[in-house]
């Protein structure tokens, strides 16, 4: 009787385990179910700063800043982080994306793919399946994405070969598809779009392969092109004289990473790449307009309110798609609306977004050889070096002083965080013709030999115009991991050493890390669900996310 007794007592906890794990996926669908339907994202929810729950564009809101509202994690605690879930990638050993986060609701691109992911867990809602393209060029070939804009009850991307793709966010379902530079073959995509008001606002890569750089905009509903804004001028317009012939279709300058936005001017901060060929100037006399440049651009017409240049006639491959950052606080004793940006050619910029006036430029590596500084007008004074046909030893090298990798910037400390690299290479030129299907950089770069690299995390202070600390990596250079800040003083970044790492904001001090064991080539966010907080990044082919236990 007693083990009859027994007996039904398992079978009980048994059935009433089987039942609750049924109840648990039961809610765990109608959650996902339910959440993918009441995404709504509204343009009052796209301008709203900074971001908390939601991350609901490439940096988290327009500004740039990576700055994070949220603060369950915090330095006290922040030692407790765990790995909550991880997403694996199977078309991709690269991932560059950001993930977008919507009510609960994760979007991560992925090749040409795009997934809906249950936030809380990684579990897919849904995934869009778009077929990788064949006979494509540099960047482009390696298929890569860095992620998603939403608005209302829309998803958009860029593919690889330059299609924008928008996709109901609740199903994943093909809306419609723009091919929107297909009259070159060497344009591609890398980037994420912005969507400002009703507009989807995208550019290309393609800027080392002879291309003429844009900046488009779409109708969010439609995909009718609204503007579409040259980076180099065609004959007559004004800086056409640095393109003789027809070199102003070949000669680069594209918009390959998302622009920033002011929504009190409705003015677009987009930035331009090196002109091509990269290494030799002779064909691209002048300063090149508008290559290695920020734009100020009206997001109603695409008009140019205002430029500035921060390397002319550049023959180094500084492009400047390093994030604008928008930030507004007093500067040398009164409040100014600034733009402040941390450039490949080694110098961080301060000007004044209003008007594109220049107020500063610090250099932020000890190997600064191509310029001996920065005038009173913002330009470089050069030291003469230039590539030539036997080699020219030149610092930085061919990646950067930075590169691509999110900065952040603190409201509370005041200080711009962003990822360096100290590297000097030999920079090679040789004429070479423009031929469809092949890059265009007229030669290259080579390393050192005993010449080491290395990646420093930074932090400048804007209020000293100097650098607050550095905190040196170790590791093989190769990385390139971003940053985002939070508003209870923490510094989160993918490190050159494969770990996701967590900082004091003010001092460098390390607190946590967690490694992946991946290589990073894409920067970190933070979303909450049910007053949750996670912080997530994509390593290697996988995307992780974090939380307190």
């Amino acid at each position: 009787m007693a083990e009859r007794t027994r007996l039904l007592a398992r079978v009980t906890l048994v059935l009433a385990a089987f039942l609750g794990c049924l109840m648990i996926a039961a809610a765990d669908d109608v959650s996902k179910e339910s959440t993918a339907a009441v995404i709504d994202v509204l343009p009052a929810q796209l301008i709203a700063q900074p971001p908390g729950a939601n991350w609901l564009s490439y940096n988290g809101d327009f500004t740039g800043r990576r700055f994070s509202s949220l603060s369950e994690i915090k330095p006290t605690n922040v030692g407790q982080l765990r790995a909550q879930w991880v997403f694996h990638s199977s078309n991709s050993n690269r991932l560059e994306v950001t993930p977008v986060v919507v009510s609960g609701v994760m979007f991560v691109t992925s090749a040409n793919d795009t997934y809906a992911l249950d936030a809380r867990t990684g579990r897919v809602i849904w995934h869009h399946v778009w077929p990788i393209s064949e006979g494509l060029i540099d960047d482009a070939s390696g298929h890569l994405s860095r992620g998603v804009a939403v608005w209302h009850s829309r998803v958009y991307r860029q593919t690889d070969n330059a299609h924008l793709l928008c996709l109901d966010a609740r199903s994943g379902n093909l809306l419609w598809d723009v091919a929107y530079a297909d009259w070159n073959r060497n344009y591609g995509a890398t980037g994420a779009p912005l969507v400002v008001k009703d507009k989807v606002i995208v550019g290309t890569s393609g800027g080392d392969d002879g291309v003429r750089g844009f900046v488009a905009a779409f109708d969010a509903t439609t995909g009718k092109l609204a503007w579409r804004f040259w980076t180099l001028p065609g004959p007559g317009e004004f800086g056409s004289e640095s393109w003789p012939g027809d070199m102003y279709l070949h000669g680069g300058g594209t918009a390959w990473m998302p622009g920033t936005y002011d929504s009190e001017t409705s003015t677009l901060f987009w930035t331009t790449s090196n002109p091509s060929p990269d290494f030799d100037g002779s064909v691209r006399p002048g300063d090149d307009l508008y290559t290695s440049c920020v734009l100020a651009l009206d997001a109603d017409t695409g008009k140019l309110k205002w430029y500035f240049q921060f390397t002319p006639h550049d023959l180094f491959d500084f492009d400047a798609t390093e994030t604008p950052i928008l930030i507004d606080t007093a500067y040398r004793g009164e409040p100014r609306k600034l733009l402040v940006q941390a450039n490949r050619n080694g110098f961080i910029y301060v000007l004044d977004r209003t008007n594109g006036r220049f107020l500063s430029a610090t250099p932020f590596v000890k190997n600064l050889t191509w310029a001996k500084g920065i005038d009173a007008q913002g330009r470089p004074i050069l030291s003469g070096l230039k590539p030539t046909p036997e080699g020219t030893r030149i610092c930085p090298g061919f990646n950067g002083a930075t590169n691509w990798h999110a900065p952040s910037y603190n409201e509370s400390t005041h200080f711009v965080y962003f990822m360096a690299l100290e590297n000097c290479e030999i920079f090679f030129s040789k004429p070479q013709k423009f031929e469809e299907g092949k890059t265009f950089y007229s030669t290259g770069t080579k390393r050192i030999p005993g010449e080491m690299s290395q990646k420093i995390l930074l932090a400048y202070d804007l209020d000293k115009q100097a650098l607050a600390w550095r905190y040196p990596q170790v590791g093989h250079a190769h990385s390139a991991g971003g940053t985002m800040t939070t508003a209870t003083g923490l510094l989160f970044f993918g490190d050159d050493a494969q770990s996701f790492e967590a900082v004091d904001a003010r001092t460098g001090k390390p607190f946590w890390h967690f490694n992946t064991g991946q290589d990073f080539g894409a920067s970190p966010m933070s979303y909450a669900v049910l007053d949750k907080q996670y912080v997530a990044i994509a390593a290697g082919s996988d995307i992780f996310s974090f939380a307190l236990p």
